[in-house]
């Protein structure tokens, strides 16, 4: 669905390990393929792996934009799948913490994508720290992924507690991935609604879909192909092509809700 400006969601857990960054690329390649500008941004800055799972090597990334005065266009990087990556750098602690002025830089930095996409994704680093809470707060909608593990619930349901508790973020996007099937997905997605409505007042949680258990996955992943283009009728396959027409469906935020979001002016003009 075309919008006015660019939806942004972050794909984020409160844990590694859960499969985010593999969601991500195939969430790409799933929306480029029914026609929509899509850019995903590895925002998992000194571990970035979005370039690895595509077998690609870009020359630049996010480290120029910050140390060698590149730009957005310099480090824009198109993949064989019809959407762009914006590459973050590996091994590089300087990345690890941004200061508040490289915060704005990049939101500043990215409103040249402005015209040019229609969806930006965000998969930020696992956890709850500065960096990942920062990337949460400036997309519009937040896709937090989790496993059938006990530990991705209870990570997940931190990473959801700080983000309500001390920035006032109430709505969430949850998908479950690596389940045996629908029941053990529902199930878990409840426990962690119970949580949150227990213990979060006011926070809401939605259940965007959830993702079987694929050997397909993992040989994509050795492969450094999306499992989506390697074996594009796998079950896996299947549920994130119904992921992204679900996405596609979601209506962008009209608000700012006191947080500085990508393509925030744009955003306040819309008001």
């Amino acid at each position: 669905m075309a919008h006015d400006f660019p939806m942004v969601f972050s794909v984020t857990s409160g844990k590694g390990g859960v499969g985010k960054t593999n969601l991500s690329v195939n969430l790409a390649c799933a929306m480029a393929a029914s026609g929509a500008r899509v850019v995903l941004l590895d925002a998992d800055l000194g571990l970035a792996n979005v370039d690895v799972l595509l077998g690609l090597t870009p020359p630049r990334n996010l480290f120029h934009l910050f140390h060698e005065n590149a730009t957005v266009a310099d480090i824009l990087c198109a993949t064989p799948y019809g959407f762009s990556i914006l590459p973050a750098s590996s091994g590089v602690s300087e990345m690890l913490a941004l200061d508040t002025g490289q915060k704005l830089e990049l939101l500043e930095s990215m409103d040249y994508l402005e015209e040019k996409v229609d969806y930006l994704i965000v998969d930020t680093g696992a956890g709850i720290n500065d960096s990942v809470l920062y990337f949460n707060l400036a997309a519009q909608h937040r896709l937090v992924v989790v496993t059938p593990e006990p530990t991705s619930l209870t990570d997940a349901y931190a990473l959801v507690k700080v983000l309500k508790l001390n920035h006032g973020v109430e709505h969430f996007k949850v998908l479950l991935n690596m389940t045996p099937d629908a029941r053990t997905a529902r199930e878990i997605f409840t426990r962690l609604y119970k949580a949150c409505d227990h213990f979060l007042d006011g926070v809401s949680l939605d259940l965007v879909g959830f993702i079987p258990q694929d050997q397909a996955v993992r040989k994509a992943v050795v492969s450094q192909e999306p499992f989506l283009v390697q074996t594009p009728s796998c079950p896996a396959s299947v549920a994130v092509r119904k992921v992204a027409e679900t996405i596609q469906t979601w209506e962008p935020a009209t608000s700012l809700d006191g947080n500085i979001k990508f393509f925030w002016k744009k955003l306040l003009f819309q008001q």
